[in-house]
């Protein structure tokens, strides 16, 4: 008989994506068509912006108390048949795929003792205008009771920021100040571990 999972440990990494998606490909150059050369980067108030710094590498690893939305949603579409008005042909159609959810507690230090901003910078980052955005990839893995056996592991491609939420701070109750990150992308799957 199988062993069950009967702990609630798991890892989150979010790596930079290195895959380019469909919306992220070039249109093709026509012979006949010249084109500008494009205008440097101009922000709100009129200023050049300058160029952005770049983004890091990984972001937000492990620290995070709770995963949700590691579930795949497919459309059935139904067509009637000819001359058979009591049954109907089922067909898979689209799949639709759920933000992935993820809360950690807020205030996980950096070296210099300063909260770790670097899930609001890319939400930020993305809301200001960076083109194009900057996505990440993560693999979330569900680990034995003893922590050192990966039992399950979901991957997610090219995943940006859908929404953050702040803590709510209570002096009186003194509970742990958790922030919550909402993630779209472009693929989850449950991989096989050995």
């Amino acid at each position: 008989m199988a062993e069950a999972v009967q702990t609630f440990r798991f890892r989150v990494r979010l790596t930079r994506s290195a895959a380019p998606g469909r919306t992220d490909l070039a249109p093709p150059v026509l012979a006949h068509v010249t084109h500008a050369a494009p205008a440097a980067a101009v922000g709100a108030t009129g200023a050049d912006r300058g160029p952005a710094a770049p983004a890091p590498e990984r972001l937000g690893d492990g620290g995070f108390q709770e995963c949700t939305g590691l579930g795949l949603e497919v459309d059935v579409r139904e067509y009637a048949q000819g001359g058979a008005n009591d049954a109907s042909v089922r067909r898979l159609g689209r799949v639709r795929l759920q933000p992935l959810v993820l809360r950690r507690g807020m205030f996980l230090a950096t070296p210099d003792g300063s909260a770790d901003t670097g899930l609001w910078d890319w939400l930020q980052d993305a809301v200001g205008g960076a083109a194009p955005p900057v996505r990440y990839d993560g693999d979330i893995e569900a680990l034995d009771p003893t922590g050192q056996r990966v039992v399950a592991r979901w991957t997610f491609t090219r995943g940006l920021p859908l929404k953050i939420i702040g803590p709510s701070l209570h002096a009186k109750t003194g509970e742990i100040a958790m922030e919550e990150l909402h993630i779209a992308h472009e693929g989850l799957r449950l991989e096989r571990t050995t």
